[in-house]
């Protein structure tokens, strides 16, 4: 029997390495761009095409490479960071294992161009799927440029599984918006199909923060910083009246690396317990710096997952910080002393100092009062009781489950009370009309023929308003009306490269948005219905829900925006419903395609049969 165990030639090892590092174009930037910070460059530029499909380059300025360095960082596992094991716990850049270069090289063409500072000649090696096409000289800046083009050329099923070039594109601002978090001193340039997204200078790491996400954020933001034997941490968090339900800028770093970890998030959210409501999630910029000997950077094949030695004792720290940071910015409000018209206060000077003498207070009592003579008569105040009575009976109210409802029909007049008909503390449901009759502001109930029907309110109007907004976007006829004050509406660079593929569906649910450069857009119109809402937090609110959701297909598109739209617009619980809303909500609800459940699948009506009442009363 002949031997079936052989080894994989390179070209192929390195398709299957790169399947690990490199999934998409973002992990492309990601490998390249943390090569430049270890470089030492102080400005890279990053220019794509098509979301990185056709174009990848990135170019530093940083110390560069000779002609066999260049050829040798293609090379898998080819490293200058490690030399032996023990090196992978003393880690200090980014890169260290040498599978990047390797694994971009299978499955894209790539031009190096670099040169190292001083030298007179550069290089420039053409590389396409790990072959090498052309290595020579090259009148180059000193620094490098590596141009990657045409990703996945020989993996079609991996291109074939790419998204839409808004999510790719989101995708790699988000992988570089990481790194500028952690490195403010390196200038970023970011250049999509020719056009500058963002300019990054040189900057402290606040400045650095707004210049990503908008100056509107530095009033948000409280300052994070503690320093033990075990950890140091710095950064920021946001205020609790900052949280917000989707969108929340949140983000770890250790020793200069993004990470996730899900376990100090939930050290971070405890910090907030009471502070925010539920659901809602603060912002947060948390920066580690500790012994890289107590922390392992090479479980995960993107280093986003990290082990801490001590973290539990690092949870600890965390969460104490996070609270006496809150603690000090309290909104209480302070005293300012130096107001030109503050109050004067008198300064307290003693009685002895002043030279005169003071009584102690004398109280009187009546000594030959006697509480259990019955000898001495008392007489009461003088009241007219049955004029309170009358008063009571017209002005009498119910309590129903713990809230009092005025009884309908009850006149001031006392004499007619006797033909109302009162109904009992422990009444169920308040009456508002002969069909329906509306539970603690929640629930309608009505009786059908299949029983006695009970119908979540909030989640009716929820069916009945995707039915219509889906609607007013495939027929393209939205219904809109003009805000008075047009409002302004800042969005991050992630958030700006989403509302390509949503302002078309948003134009016909009603919005009306004009581009005013810069990631700002003026907010003319909104769709009827939504008078009562905040114009820039339902905006913001539907582009962030669209990018949690990461649809791809227009139809999920139109769907999730149709879904946000419906919940925001929705009728509250709590709210009071006259029959003829109530009557309308139902009208509308039963003549809806799917009147039992949400378009996300929560039940709106529970039936409760005949059966199940006469069960209830054995």
């Amino acid at each position: 029997m002949s031997d079936v165990i052989h080894l994989l030639p390179d070209s192929i090892a390195n398709q299957i390495a790169a399947g690990e590092v490199i999934q998409r174009p973002a992990s492309v930037v990601k490998e390249l761009v943390e090569n430049a910070v270890d470089a030492g460059a102080t400005t890279i530029q990053v220019i794509i095409k098509d979301a990185g499909r056709t174009l990848i380059r990135v170019i530093d300025d940083g110390k560069g490479m000779s002609e066999t360095d260049a050829r040798m960082a293609f090379e898998r596992h080819a490293t200058s960071k490690i030399t032996t094991a023990n090196d992978l716990f003393s880690l200090r850049t980014m890169g260290f294992r040498g599978e990047a270069l390797a694994s971009i090289a299978a499955v894209a063409h790539v031009e190096l161009r670099t040169r190292l500072k001083g030298s007179e000649l550069g290089t420039c090696l053409v590389i396409a799927g790990s072959e090498v096409e052309s290595s020579q000289p090259d009148g180059c800046a000193e620094g490098s440029s590596f141009s990657v083009k045409n990703l996945f050329f020989n993996v079609p099923a991996r291109r074939k599984f790419l998204k839409s070039n808004e999510t790719e594109f989101r995708n790699i601002m988000s992988e570089l918006e990481r790194i500028a978090l952690v490195n403010p001193e390196i200038a970023f340039l970011l250049y999509h199909n020719d056009v500058e997204i963002f300019n990054l200078p040189s900057s402290g790491l606040r400045q650095r923060i707004l210049n990503i996400y908008g100056k509107n954020l530095n009033q948000k933001l409280l300052s994070l910083e503690v320093k033990t034997s075990l950890v140091e941490i710095t950064g920021f968090v946001g205020r609790p009246d900052s949280a917000k339900k989707r969108g929340a800028l949140q983000a770890f770093f250790v020793n200069g690396r993004f990470m996730k970890h899900p376990y100090f998030h939930k050290a971070v959210m405890q910090a907030y317990e009471h502070l925010i409501p539920t659901g809602e999630m603060p912002n947060y910029f948390i920066y580690f710096t500790l012994d890289p000997a107590t922390i392992d950077v090479n479980i995960h094949p993107t280093k986003t997952e990290i082990k801490f030695e001590n973290e539990q004792a690092i949870w600890q720290i965390l969460m104490a910080v996070i609270k006496e940071t809150l603690a000090k910015s309290s909104a209480v409000p302070s005293i300012d002393f130096d107001v030109e018209d503050a109050i004067d206060i008198p300064v307290y000077t003693p009685v002895q100092e002043l030279g005169r003498s003071s009584a102690a207070p004398k109280v009187q009592v009546d000594t030959h009062y006697n509480p259990f003579d019955t000898n001495v008569s008392y007489k009461r105040p003088e009241f007219d009781w049955e004029k309170l009575y009358q008063r009571f009976e017209s002005e009498r109210t119910e309590a129903v489950d713990g809230e009092f409802v005025e009884v309908a029909g009850v006149k001031d007049d006392s004499s007619e009370c006797g033909s109302v008909e009162v109904q009992s503390a422990g009444t169920l449901f308040t009456e508002m009309s002969a069909r329906y009759y509306q539970y603690k502001y929640k629930y309608i109930v009505t009786s059908l023929k299949s029983g006695l029907v009970l119908v979540d309110q909030h989640r009716a109007h929820i069916r009945v308003l995707f039915d219509q907004y889906m609607g007013q976007i495939t027929q393209q006829k939205g219904v809109s009306q003009k805000v008075l004050f047009p409002e302004i509406v800042e969005f991050t660079p992630g958030e700006a490269a989403m509302l390509p593929a949503l302002l078309g569906e948003m134009y016909y649910m009603g919005f009306e948005l004009d581009n005013l450069g810069n990631n700002s857009y003026a907010i003319n119109g909104l769709p009827a219905g939504v008078e009562n809402q905040s114009p820039v937090a339902l905006v913001k609110d539907i582009v962030n829900k669209a990018i949690e959701t990461g649809c791809e297909i227009q139809e999920e598109i139109r769907e999730a925006l149709a879904l946000t739209l419906a919940k925001t617009a929705a009728i509250p619980y709590g709210k009071a419903l006259s029959n003829e809303e109530m009557d309308h909500l139902m009208t509308s609800l039963f003549s809806s395609s799917s009147s039992n459940y949400t378009p996300d699948g929560k039940t709106i009506i529970t039936v409760l049969t005949e059966e199940d009442l006469e069960k209830r009363f054995k």
